[in-house]
């Protein structure tokens, strides 16, 4: 490890934790040329996540989309930053410990249909309405018939 302050590569390792998150080692080290200070930090290699489109592209999961998604869904309903922060946690968990290393983005968006289905069931159709891409008011009636007559 280059020592930041000379660019010196001689250093020694002081002190190694966990990091407050598990993900990672914390070490301090302390470089033998100007004596100096520094914390890296080690963690696993990880295989981006690929998730293949509608429209067969291919791109990498992004959890900002997932959040950004979600807030717009659950926008002015009592589901607070920590329940959708927890579940995009939950989420790319899941998909990380799948053997698939290459995920339909229907997968995902089914999952959070799923999710929000016990969360809100206003939050669920409007993320339905997006993702199902409701053409008319006739769609918005129909999953409304769907959610009543399940009560």
């Amino acid at each position: 490890m280059r020592c930041p302050f000379c660019g010196e590569n001689d250093n020694k390792v002081i002190d190694s934790r966990l990091s407050k998150d598990g993900n990672a080692i914390r070490r301090r080290r302390e470089c033998l040329l100007c004596g100096r200070r520094f914390t890296t930090y080690e963690t696993v290699e990880e295989i981006p996540l690929m998730i293949i489109k509608k429209d067969k592209r291919r791109e990498v999961f992004n959890r900002d989309k997932v959040r950004s998604g979600l807030k717009r869904a659950c926008e002015k309903r009592e589901i607070s930053m920590n329940v959708i922060e927890a579940f995009i946690e939950e989420l790319e968990r899941d998909l990380r410990e799948a053997e698939e290393k290459e995920i339909p983005s229907r997968v995902i968006g089914e999952k959070i249909m799923a999710r929000l289905h016990e969360l809100d069931k206003v939050a669920y159709v409007r993320f339905a309405s997006v993702y199902q891409d409701f053409k008319d008011v006739n769609d918005f009636v129909t999953e409304l018939k769907t959610l009543l007559d399940q009560r």
